[in-house]
């Protein structure tokens, strides 16, 4: 087979296994898992292939029209470089190991025949929007991941929180969508073609008009499907639904499909120095009010949302400063260890009985219950603090090391101002997202919580998937960080001795804190007996509140779970947690300035359709129906009034003629 008939399967075997899933789930469920399964893992083979053959030298293409359209065509293209030949592998391995994780995570779900070829469905739109070569065939991926998160996300339907969530993430997304439609015409229309090499094209010989116009369409698209600041909201509710689904969202898909967008197009962006600006402060405010909002969650997945909403902004930093390389670098990585964070806390979920107890602070004993767990997730929240040798630690600092450089002035197309944002923000982002870490890390597998039953050991195919996630997890980043370069635009990615310093300093220092804060709320803690409130409010103001002193609440099962009063966040953020535990009320934000107005002017459709249209209509229709009846009842069939009649109008017509001629 040539290489790219080669590549064209990689999409296609996940939609054959999805389609195949739908089709026999009730008829052979002996064959869902097998067609869950075995997809994956063959693109996940035809991707490496593919890599090796593409090898990081020029871009693999093919192109067919699908149909000609009289002004720009639509063609059914392939675009392999090196960005997303790696990509590819990711969106692939990351599938496969979520499908298998899935076989014993929702071993007993009835509907896993319909959530495991929903999975394969999403895989299969990743991957399209990963090889496409023509804008409107990514379109079609693009907007196919959407719905099948709605899906996905409201799998649990029977709760409300899924149903709510489901539908948030649909619309919220398709906001962005909108506009970023809008731009996608408006680059084909510049460009003659939707074919992503003639747009790059029409950019680098000058021609694409309106540039900050153009991308700042695009950027709405982007910030609402890689969950950026504004459009971030959707992603924390999606935790509704399955821990894989969230595995696979956060790791290599949907909010992946944004940062690769913007990589795949950055000369769009580049065009104009405007965009780039709002592109690094979007980034830096997403960084920074993210790390501050996963400080103050409690439920485990929560936390783990707005790591991703933040490590996401690390990306779209590295695309502000014009460094591309580094961004994939760092998505590359991030989805080892991200999909790992998401699956283990899966495992502690599985253990607890119920997706239902997953807030840290209702923990007690995970440690020795759950080691597999445990080892596996240390490791990656070690990645995630970007500790050395650890994976994280190598793409955060290409990262950095990006916005060093494009502060000093020696980015092309990118004001240093967009390097100083992005650079203050991700040492800042270090700080917290150490901080944030720890903090699981020791309400998790440490915490004062009271114990949930032990449910039994976990299913080998969950312990198995930690495993091997954990390998790239620990060793990917010190591999690649030399051999990545000439697959990208062969800047190098070696981490730079400041900002290396900065960034690891400041980590080290935001971990050391939430344990001191930890330990200090522990003695504190300790004071407090289980179920009491404390005499002395006042003692501590940074622990101490009427919500938090170890309130005994009811949970599934009847089994009433003490919450751990002993949270560092209380100490860390003071006042400000109550406020960051809600994302700063910016759901609150937007029902007021958006959905209150919209519910009231429907309101006021509603009234006047219903007081004045109808009003009015019954009106007119209740006039003829009254003078109907008076009619009708001078029809009485008689004949003799009918007689009567007759004559008392003639005597009345003489009268009147016999008045007229006496006044005449």
């Amino acid at each position: 087979m040539t290489t790219t008939t080669l590549a064209a399967l990689v999409p296609l075997l996940p939609f054959l296994g999805a389609a195949a899933g739908l089709l026999l789930g009730r008829t052979a469920p002996g064959f869902v898992r097998p067609l869950a399964v075995l997809p994956p893992l063959a693109s996940l083979v035809l991707a490496a292939i593919v890599a090796a053959h593409q090898g990081g030298g020029p871009a693999i293409t093919a192109h067919i029209e699908l149909t000609p359209t009289g002004s720009v065509p639509i063609e059914l293209g392939l675009y392999i470089d090196g960005f997303a030949a790696l990509v590819a592998i990711l969106v692939a391995f990351v599938a496969a190991c979520v499908q298998i994780y899935s076989t014993g995570y929702l071993r007993d779900d009835p509907r896993y025949p319909s959530y495991a070829a929903l999975v394969s469905l999403f895989t299969s739109a990743m991957l399209l929007v990963v090889y496409s070569g023509d804008l409107i065939v990514l379109l079609v991926g693009w907007e196919v991941m959407g719905i099948c998160s709605y899906f996905l996300v409201g799998h649990y339907w029977e709760t409300p929180e899924a149903r709510a969530a489901s539908l948030k993430a649909f619309l919220v997304t398709k906001l962005g969508d909108v506009p970023f439609l809008i731009g996608l015409f408006a680059l084909a229309t510049n460009a003659g073609s939707f074919r992503i090499t003639r747009v790059l094209g029409a950019v680098a010989s000058g021609n694409l008009h309106h540039p900050t116009v153009v991308a700042l369409l695009l950027l709405a698209g982007v910030a609402g499907k890689s969950a950026q600041f504004p459009l971030h909201t959707w992603l924390p509710d999606a935790m509704a639904g399955p821990t894989p689904v969230s595995a696979l969202i956060h790791a290599a898909t949907m909010v992946a499909a944004g940062v690769y967008f913007v990589a795949r197009l950055l000369p769009v962006f580049e065009a104009s120095q405007a965009a780039m600006l709002v592109l690094a402060v979007m980034a830096a405010v997403t960084m920074a009010g993210s790390g501050l909002a996963a400080l103050a969650q409690d439920d485990i997945k929560r936390v783990l949302a707005y790591s991703t909403i933040g490590q996401l902004g690390y990306m779209t930093g590295a695309l502000a400063v014009g460094d591309r390389g580094a961004a994939v670098f760092h998505l590359l990585s991030h989805g080892a260890f991200k999909a790992l964070l998401f699956l283990a806390a899966g495992v502690i979920i599985h253990a607890a009985g119920t997706n239902s107890l997953a807030a840290m602070s209702r923990m007690h004993g995970l440690r020795d219950r759950i080691p597999d767990a445990y080892w596996t997730m240390t490791v990656a929240l070690l990645a995630l603090a970007a500790i050395p040798p650890f994976s994280g630690f190598f793409s955060k600092e290409s990262v950095l090391g990006a916005a060093e450089h494009a502060a000093d002035g020696g980015t092309l197309h990118v004001p240093g101002a967009a390097g100083w944002i992005v650079l203050v923000a991700g040492l800042v982002t270090a700080l917290l997202t150490a901080a944030y870490a720890t903090r699981l890390w020791l309400l998790a597998f440490r915490g004062r919580g009271a114990e949930a039953p032990d449910h039994g050991r976990q299913p080998l195919t969950m312990t198995v998937v930690l495993w091997v996630l954990a390998v790239p997890s620990l060793a990917f980043g010190g591999l690649a960080y030399r051999s990545l370069p000439g697959w990208f635009d062969g800047r190098a990615l070696t981490p730079t001795l400041l900002t290396s310093i900065l960034g690891t300093g400041l980590a080290v220092v935001g971990g050391l804190l939430t344990y001191g804060a930890w330990q200090r709320t522990t003695q504190l803690a300790a004071r407090v007996p289980l179920g009491a409130v404390a005499a002395h409010p006042e003692e501590d103001a940074g622990l101490v509140e009427a919500e938090a002193i170890a309130t005994h609440e009811p949970a599934y099962g009847g089994i009433a779970y003490a919450p751990d009063p002993a949270d560092p966040a209380r100490l860390l953020l003071g006042p400000l947690r109550r406020h960051a535990a809600v994302g700063f009320h910016l759901d609150a934000v937007y029902a007021a300035l958006f959905v209150r107005p919209v519910q009231a002017g429907a309101s006021l459709v509603r009234f006047l359709d219903r007081e004045v249209v109808e009003t009015y209509v019954q009106g007119a229709a209740a006039l003829p129906r009254l003078l109907g009846a008076a009619v009708r009842r001078a029809q009485t069939g008689n004949v003799q009034t009918y007689v009567s009649a007759l004559l008392a109008g003639t005597v009345v017509l003489a009268v009147a003629v016999v008045l007229v001629a006496t006044g005449a």
